[in-house]
């Protein structure tokens, strides 16, 4: 696991130095403590290319990178863990292909130099790399299916560059920080910003399962992978949970190979605590397990953890925090490198930071609930097209009552969820979407903004955003088609992304075998209704682990994993937030119209209503004006 950048210029006038890369190394530093590397061309184009190291596989010198072939004609600089890699290696010697190493690197090189930009489905696991390839003069950038390893870059005036983070891309000194309206757009939406897009007009994301070409001062973009919902196969119940457990056994089993130790997170949700059990049959040793716990009960899930733990007598670690947002923000900010509002960014970069004290690998549940239908939010979706199948005369009085229900200033009371669940469903399916997973709605928005800053926003996206995930026919399979949305936008633009900053913020590997491509594929092809069976969520999934888990984590409730912000905001955190989003400095930039926002935040803090989610993002957009914009 790494930090990678790089710089290519065709312009004479500008010259790429060490000087430079190296600073833009410096700033990934936290990504790859163990090694710093540097290669250097001064022929046209010239060529920059720098590598952090965090030493997983081969903890040799021979590792080290930017690693060339044998002839030198190809240079590559790679972040992430390629788990097929040994075979792969047998693979490509058969062919005649000389290693100098045991890394995955190398392997990656090799396939390259084999099969070129076809290379990319022959490798299994987590990637970004860039590939220069001397002879053709060419340079080759590519991230991994789902999206689990990041990777920005930019192109103007003939110079293109790219890093992991946007710290370092920012240190190439060649980027002009104009904010992207768009981009806010949507980061209030939803909170986070979306590929290929970010907070900079001339920096952007390369999307998942993609590739990017650069020759003859050209850029092709061409996606190699996406997830097909649409084939489904033909199979019993009981063939799919034994299929459904035998690859999830596959998955964990190939990210248990490291020459370094390795643990596991554990919240005592059915995806840790699965993941934790097929660890504890494959590893010769006692896992060790990490949880983490918060004084508020609403919040504490060690109860659940302990329960897997116990089972699997794990060498199981638990802590107790209390975050302390007013040191730990300005970190988060610093890392992330553009707003972002999933205020469960804290509790992630906490246990990260308490497991790299012990492991530098760490196995995780992402992808469980994007992979089987595990969001109550799919329940209710399907439940409002059942709803909406009622003839009006008897439909209309469930939503006059349900609108006289009182509402809530806790947004986990059932009554909140009730009123939000009527008012959602009149809506069309994709507002009613954006309505579960959103932050402001469109009429929310309007009432916020400020007019110049919504008259820039008129061909913004955000309301076509869920569109190409829609297919034709959606309504006979709504929980497939809430699976591909997730997958395609939230899974990769939200979870991935805090998964990585959190980790490597703190020089921890996450390594997560739900978003094992084989077996995204396999689960994708079975019925929806064996994700999703009778309402109950992630059926097929809880099947299989029967017997594995405690029946108590298999089907309790999901808590998800969060920190009392709204609570915070009412008390100790209020100064703080009225010293950034009540400061004439926050209404200057010129989003927004002051009286809505003074209104949000006397309502939020005097307890008469909850805009918990709102005043975050709110918060993040102004902490990283300050940081990055300022």
């Amino acid at each position: 696991m790494c930090g990678i950048c790089g710089i290519l210029s065709y312009k004479d006038s500008y010259s790429v130095t060490e000087d430079t890369i190296g600073k833009m190394c410096l700033e990934m530093q936290h990504r790859g403590p163990d090694g710093q590397g540097i290669y250097l061309s001064q022929k046209q184009p010239q060529v920059g290319l720098g590598h952090r190291r965090l030493s997983i596989i081969d903890l040799s010198e021979a590792g080290r990178q930017p690693m060339s072939n044998e002839t030198g004609s190809l240079w590559i600089v790679f972040n992430g863990e390629i788990y097929n890699f040994q075979e792969l290696t047998v693979e490509l010697k058969g062919k005649g292909h000389r290693f100098i190493s045991h890394t995955d690197t190398e392997a990656v090189l090799h396939a390259y130099e084999e099969y070129g930009s076809e290379c990319l489905k022959h490798l299994r696991g987590m990637f970004a790399f860039a590939v220069w390839d001397l002879s053709q003069k060419k340079m080759i950038l590519a991230r991994d299916r789902i999206g689990k390893k990041p990777l920005y870059y930019h192109y103007k005036n003939g110079i293109f560059c790219f890093a992991s983070e946007f710290s370092a891309i920012l240190q190439s000194g060649l980027i002009e920080k104009e904010i992207n309206s768009e981009a806010v757009d949507f980061y209030l939406t939803f909170g986070y910003i979306p590929a290929p897009m970010t907070i900079y007009r001339d920096v952007f994301k390369l999307m998942p399962g993609s590739f990017l070409t650069l020759s003859d001062q050209k850029i092709e973009l061409r996606r190699y992978w996406s997830l097909d919902y649409s084939k489904k196969i033909k199979i019993s119940e009981s063939d799919a949970k034994n299929e459904v457990l035998s690859r999830c056994r596959e998955a964990v089993k190939l990210r248990l190979r490291s020459d370094v130790p390795l643990g596991a997170f554990l919240s005592g949700g059915i995806d840790s605590s699965a993941v934790v059990a097929l660890m504890s049959e494959s590893m010769g040793s006692r896992v060790k397990t990490f949880s983490i716990g918060f004084e508020e009960s609403g919040y504490n899930e060690l109860f659940f953890a302990r329960k897997v733990a116990e089972k699997y007598n794990t060498e199981h670690h638990e802590f107790i925090v209390k975050p302390d947002a007013l040191k730990i923000l300005p970190v988060l900010v610093q890392r992330f490198g553009e707003p972002f509002a999933d205020s469960s960014a804290i509790p992630t970069y906490y246990v990260a930071e308490q497991t790299r004290k012990s492991v530098t690998v760490a196995l995780t549940g992402d992808g469980g609930d994007e992979l089987f239908a595990g969001y109550q939010r799919y329940q209710a979706m399907l439940a409002a097209e059942m709803l909406r199948r009622i003839p009006e005369f008897l439909r209309e009085p469930l939503f006059f009552a349900a609108n006289r229900l009182p509402d809530s200033t806790n947004h986990r009371s059932t009554m909140r969820k009730i009123r939000r669940f009527f008012e959602a469903a009149k809506m069309p399916f994709e507002p009613r979407y954006m309505k579960w997973v959103g932050i402001f709605d469109q009429n929310q928005k309007s009432r916020a903004y400020s007019q110049k800053f919504a008259d820039s926003l008129v061909h913004s996206g955000v309301g076509k955003f869920f569109a190409p995930y829609v297919v034709p026919g959606y309504a006979s399979n709504i929980v497939d088609t809430l699976l591909g949305i997730d997958s395609n936008t939230y899974l990769p633009f939200d979870l991935l992304v805090k998964a990585d900053i959190t980790s490597m913020a703190n020089s921890l590997e996450a390594r997560s075998p739900f978003l094992d491509y084989k077996l995204m594929e396999f689960v994708a092809q079975l019925p929806a209704e064996l994700k999703m069976h009778n309402f109950v969520k992630k059926y097929i999934l809880k099947n299989a682990m029967s017997g594995l888990l405690p029946d108590k984590n298999i089907h309790r409730e999901k808590m998800g994993f969060g920190v009392p912000v709204g609570e915070w905001f009412r008390g100790e955190l209020k100064g703080f937030l009225a010293e950034n989003i009540m400061a004439d400095k926050f209404f200057g930039r010129g989003y927004f119209n002051r009286p809505e926002i003074e209104r949000m935040f006397k309502l939020h803090t005097e307890g008469k209503a909850d805009y918990t989610f709102k005043l975050w993002a709110l918060l993040m957009l102004e902490l990283w004006h300050q940081k990055f914009y300022d």
